[in-house]
């Protein structure tokens, strides 16, 4: 058989590469940021500047920097830039990385399209940037993993498709007829993965010029969809394709073939089915119905078996090169890196039980568990792969393996230093918060009494961060040395015989599989509906049927002052931090009751684009704030939290209170709501939607003077300062934000739910 010859591209992988380090590093100083500002609020006013003379600050006696910064460093925003760098910018470009190099030699061809190759690079890393850009400027959706808005999302499917387009005609291409097991799960990913991020991100734009959006779900549907994709964004995005990347590079760098090829083609299958089915367990003993929450507590016990089996085939694909483990700083990343796949992927099924998930959920133990999976699973696949690919791709060997070594026992540390601290606080967290006294009251009423507890372990992880960080700059400084010492080449010259002509019907005595993997069309087929079939059967019923979620008659559209607030809400990332979701629990109903007494009911959430629930409770949740504290309380609150509460760790938001509101499409967003969602608005409120807001400011303002008299002071001594410059406060983004905390949870104000009659 004729051998053909031809050249692998080095040079887009080398890109790839470069984006992965660059945007690691960058990610990692972002996760540090935020886990200082848990402890360390006042960073902000550091840099910024304050009026707080009780810290330090580099512009002391001067706030206007801060209000300057227009909250470009609140937490809320820092955290969406963290999960968005970590996620779309480090763990992506090391997969594309390692998939563009394993691809061209498991395929034995150059990939299908040197363009398309490039378009896809260059659209990707577009993409990080104008997220970095948006999220400064408090542009997003608030969908936790998703916050982009419309135009990224269409950026990102473009992007996507490229790669798909690129990845399917290299195998069609192929001169190897049967495809290895990394192939299968790239096939997987980009399959789950455009489905997906459509579903998940079908949003209606306020126009087509406007970067607003809003979600085509609301309440309790937008929650399952928003969660079917969350949680399989960890499965879709930092699973399955770093689990390809594994397939291919830990045999190479042991030298050893996979454990077992049965094993691979169990793992593979049940993996991807079964993990679309587990979403719901992060919805646990919310308003979401009873039934999906139960399916995907079974699912996800079940994803145990394929997950521990995959960890099995990895680490026994090492049986015979222990020994190697030893000296190869290499095979130490991927041995510890499959480890905590293994150990991460236990803990998820338990989590996802009722048992433990009234207890773990919305404390730090989610987030301890998220980082051993990320720090230790995704981090050190990649690090390994970035130490496998700079001495092949640059002819020479890596500069000091000692520093290598250095590098991996940092990050050991460092993951140490950051999971135990979180899970000790999220059990300090979750059993504070059940903790009731002998006469029926909570012992710890105070919320802060539970922040300030776990206050230490945020600073040992904020030490682990460094940890992990200190190391990470060491493999920086060790691949650019490498980088010098050695020699690219961009076009790597290979051959392998042509594909002969097989008719591609199973033939005898051929086993199904093997038949299979020579025929990716099908192959594909296949995975699309093992895929498929979980959304399906959990989404279609919830989105179609009405009985899901009873609509409470009492329940009322928002205002558009309302509506307004909503959307500053979002945009500070608040959702990052408080949840608007109390569960049926005796000590949430006590803790969070407000004046109604009511646990979260699924029709209060009819008109919420998106939802809120959150996923984590730095501070408490807020689904029932609505008349608890006075206006003027918010209006001190958001200005300065430690004036109302003393020793919060919540950062300031001056500029809500100097900001003139901006209600040009005010009106325009009624329409929408009422034109795309059939939300109940009638046409004499849209035409006097400006008055309304107008008189609902106006009460809030009076109710602020008549509560403080230094606020209406203040007010005054700036209004003659200012002359004609000064902005009235009705006019501020402060009230419209008081307006909405105020309004909720305050539609159920008796004990009796009536619910309306459903045609």
């Amino acid at each position: 058989m004729e051998t053909q010859k031809f050249n692998y591209d080095n040079n887009i992988v080398r890109a790839f590469l470069y984006a992965t380090v660059a945007f690691g590093i960058i990610g990692f100083i972002l996760g540090l940021t935020a886990a200082l500002m848990l402890f360390y609020p006042e960073l902000p006013e550091f840099f910024f500047g304050t009026d707080d003379t009780t810290i330090q600050s580099l512009r002391s006696g001067n706030i206007q920097g801060l209000i300057n910064s227009q909250g470009a460093m609140g937490f809320g925003r820092i955290r969406m830039l963290h999960t968005s760098a970590v996620i779309f910018a480090f763990v992506c470009n090391s997969f594309f990385c390692g998939a563009y190099y394993s691809m061209q030699r498991l395929l034995k061809t150059r990939m299908y399209s040197d363009t398309l190759s490039w378009i896809h690079f260059w659209s990707w890393q577009l993409m990080i940037i104008a997220v970095v850009i948006t999220f400064l400027m408090g542009i997003n959706t608030s969908k936790e993993y998703a916050e982009h808005e419309w135009p990224i999302d269409i950026l990102i499917t473009i992007s996507w498709v490229i790669f798909g387009i690129n990845m399917f005609g290299t195998i069609l291409k192929r001169r190897v007829r049967h495809l290895y097991v990394a192939i299968w799960f790239y096939i997987g990913t980009w399959i789950a993965v455009a489905m997906l991020h459509i579903f998940n991100n079908l949003e209606v734009p306020l126009s087509f010029t406007s970067w607003k959006s809003y979600s085509a779900y609301a309440g309790v549907k937008d929650a399952l969809v928003q969660w079917w994709y969350g949680h399989n964004a960890v499965a879709f995005v930092l699973t399955t394709p770093v689990l390809g990347l594994m397939y291919y590079f830990l045999p190479k760098a042991a030298d050893r073939p996979v454990f077992s090829y049965k094993l691979s083609i169990i793992h593979f299958w049940s993996l991807i089915f079964v993990y679309l089915w587990a979403g719901p367990h992060h919805l646990q003993y919310t308003a979401l119905p009873a039934w999906a929450q139960a399916v995907g507590t079974g699912f996800s016990i079940m994803l145990i078996a394929p997950s521990w089996g995959g960890m099995l085939n990895g680490l026994l694909t090492l049986r015979g090169a222990w020994d190697k483990v030893r000296e190869e700083p290499i095979l130490k990343f991927f041995v510890v890196a499959v480890t905590c796949y293994g150990m991460a992927t236990f803990e998820g099924p338990l989590l996802a039980t009722k048992s433990l998930n009234k207890i773990g959920h919305y404390t730090d133990w989610v987030i301890g568990h998220v980082h051993l999976g990320a720090l230790g699973w995704n981090g050190f696949m990649a690090f390994g792969v970035i130490y496998y690919l700079v001495p092949v791709m640059w002819k020479t060997e890596i500069w000091s393996k000692k520093l290598a070594n250095w590098h991996f026992w940092l990050g050991t540390l460092g993951i140490i230093f950051y999971a135990v601290p979180m899970y000790l606080a999220g059990f300090t967290q979750g059993l504070m918060w059940k903790q009731f006294n002998p006469d029926g009251t909570l012992v710890y009423k105070n919320w802060l009494d539970t922040v300030t507890a776990i206050l230490p372990y945020f600073k040992m992880r904020f030490l682990g961060g460094l940890f992990y960080l200190g190391g990470a700059i060491l493999m920086v400084v060790n691949v650019y040395k490498t980088i010098k010492a050695g020699s690219f080449q961009k076009n790597v010259p290979a051959e392998a015989p042509a594909l002969a002509n097989v008719n591609t019907s199973r033939k005898q005595g051929e086993g199904f599989h093997l038949w299979l993997e020579r025929t990716p069309h099908l192959l594909s087929v296949l995975a699309f509906v093992a895929i498929a079939i979980g959304g399906i059967v959990e989404i279609v019923p919830t989105l179609t049927l009405q009985s899901n979620v009873p609509q409470i008659s009492a329940v009322k559209p928002y205002s558009p002052l309302e509506l307004e607030g909503r959307d500053l809400y979002v945009r500070e990332g608040c959702n990052s931090c408080h949840s608007q979701m109390i569960r049926p629990f005796r000590d949430e109903v006590m803790r969070f009751d407000g004046k109604n007494g009511q646990y979260s009911k699924a029709g209060e959430f009819v008109y919420d684009r998106p939802f809120l629930w959150g996923s984590k409770r730095t501070g408490p949740d807020l689904h029932r704030e609505g008349q608890r504290n006075p206006d003027s309380w918010h209006f001190k609150h958001m200005y300065n939290p430690r004036i109302t509460s003393a020793g919060s760790i919540m950062p300031r938001f001056p500029w809500l209170i100097t900001n003139k509101l901006d209600r040009s499409q005010m009106v325009n967003k009624l329409l929408l709501m009422k034109n795309s969602f059939d939300i109940p608005y009638k046409k004499a409120e849209i035409d006097s939607a400006n008055h309304w807001a107008d008189n609902q400011a106006k009460g809030i303002v009076k109710r602020i003077f008549s509560e403080a008299a230094d606020l209406k002071d203040q007010m005054e001594q700036e209004k003659q300062a200012k002359g004609n410059d000064f902005v009235p406060l009705e006019q501020r983004e402060i009230i419209a934000m008081i307006a909405y905390l105020q309004r909720l949870g305050t539609d159920i104000k008796t004990t009796e739910i009536k619910t309306a009659s459903v045609e």
